[in-house]
């Protein structure tokens, strides 16, 4: 078992650090990084007048993938626009994530997947958390009700897909990212039950979603008649037992939100112990940026995934600030990866890569989908986790 306490990364040795403490770095390449991500967004805005197809991808035949605002990636390119106005301030790109995020009103009321918390948070948080618009957060309130629906209370989870040829009952890894959503509308509400629906899966997860070494399964199957386990598989990871590496991230960050919005140390550890395992894998190559899945038996040339690295730098950016004892190396590993992936061999330059920020991404590969291209979640992670940074790195 790894001993989360004691973290081994890049050669940076161990040393205690105040939580909440500004960290003292060169940070020359934000500015720079900001510059071109949003060149790339303004170019997006004037190449994408539809608004009711939102960039997701490119497809095999290098066209633009653009969605409707049903599939689970839409609100990410309007939560893109939100961050690139929090660090620019520019009206004209306030504008335009207004009018994005107004494309994804009825997305609010849906209540046929978990990804109502991808799609309505990610444009709509953002939205009422720099506004502070009425109506912004009324659209958080009502995902959070959809949300709420799809919880189990003899198993303890949302289910995450309506998929009943394949599947009885499944939660998949991705849904602890859909929790904030639920935290959220508990504090603009006063009503605890989105919070308690949000630890009841959570804990849930806990118990059943992770390996010894905290690594965990991508899908878990459950009997929604007894509410007992009844597979652990995956969908998007190179076998069941493997590590997807995108699934790593959303575990990480999904217990790092969990913990700041209820303080509970179980949470807290829970992440500190898949960060050990993510910053200690002896298959992570030198640049940080993982393989699509960390047993690929084809590494080191299986695709990296730039979305999972950008994951994983904003979860442990924000994760530096709760735990004292790590928080230096959890700072590196995080910057680290931030400079490699503002380098130019993954971040396009401007007019390139159909307007995307960042290239080499894997989507899902099992299934021959979205494989090294950019995803506007990459760019999502990205962006936050340079506003992480910058505030970190601020006097």
């Amino acid at each position: 078992m790894i001993k989360y306490y004691f973290l081994i990364v890049i050669g940076i040795a161990m040393a205690s650090s105040c939580a909440n403490t500004k960290q003292t770095t060169s940070n020359n390449f934000v500015e720079s990084a900001f510059k071109i991500s949003k060149q790339h967004l303004e170019n997006a805005i004037v190449a994408n007048p539809d608004l009711t197809k939102f960039p997701r991808s490119i497809n095999a035949d290098g066209s633009l993938r653009a969605p409707g605002s049903s599939d689970w990636v839409s609100g990410f390119f309007p939560g893109n626009l939100w961050y690139i106005y929090e660090y620019s301030k520019d009206e004209k790109i306030k504008e335009a994530a207004r009018k994005w995020t107004l494309s994804m009103e009825k997305e609010q009321f849906n209540v046929n997947t978990h990804d109502v918390g991808f799609m309505i948070y990610c444009c709509y948080g953002n939205a009422y958390r720099l506004t502070n618009q009425e109506d912004y957060k009324t659209a958080v309130i009502n995902a959070a009700k959809s949300l709420s629906t799809r919880f189990n209370k003899k198993i303890g989870c949302i289910q995450s897909w309506d998929w009943p040829s394949r599947w009885k009952f499944p939660v998949i890894i991705d849904n602890m990212m859909n929790l904030e959503l639920l935290y959220a509308a508990s504090k603009l509400t006063g009503d605890t039950s989105y919070r308690d629906i949000a630890n009841h899966h959570a804990f849930t997860s806990m118990k059943n979603h992770f390996r010894e070494d905290y690594s965990s399964f991508h899908v878990i199957d459950y009997d929604p008649e007894t509410g007992e386990v009844y597979a652990k598989k995956t969908h998007q990871g190179y076998a069941d037992k493997s590590a997807w590496a995108r699934g790593q991230g959303w575990g990480l960050y999904g217990y790092t939100v969990c913990y700041r919005e209820t303080k509970n140390e179980k949470f807290l550890e829970q992440a500190k112990k898949i960060a050990a395992l993510i910053m200690n894998h002896p298959n992570t190559p030198e640049d940080l940026i993982p393989y699509w899945d960390y047993n690929a038996p084809d590494i080191p040339n299986a695709p990296r995934d730039a979305s999972a690295a950008a994951l994983f730098a904003s979860a442990l950016l924000e994760l530096s600030t709760y735990d004292a004892q790590n928080s230096k190396a959890y700072f590196k590993y995080a910057e680290q990866i931030l400079k490699n992936l503002s380098s130019p061999e993954y971040l396009a330059e401007p007019g390139t890569n159909h307007n995307f920020i960042l290239k080499h991404s894997t989507g899902n590969k099992p299934n021959n989908s979205e494989i090294d291209v950019p995803l506007a979640y990459a760019d999502y992670y990205y962006l936050e986790a340079l506003l992480r940074y910058q505030k970190l790195t601020t006097n």
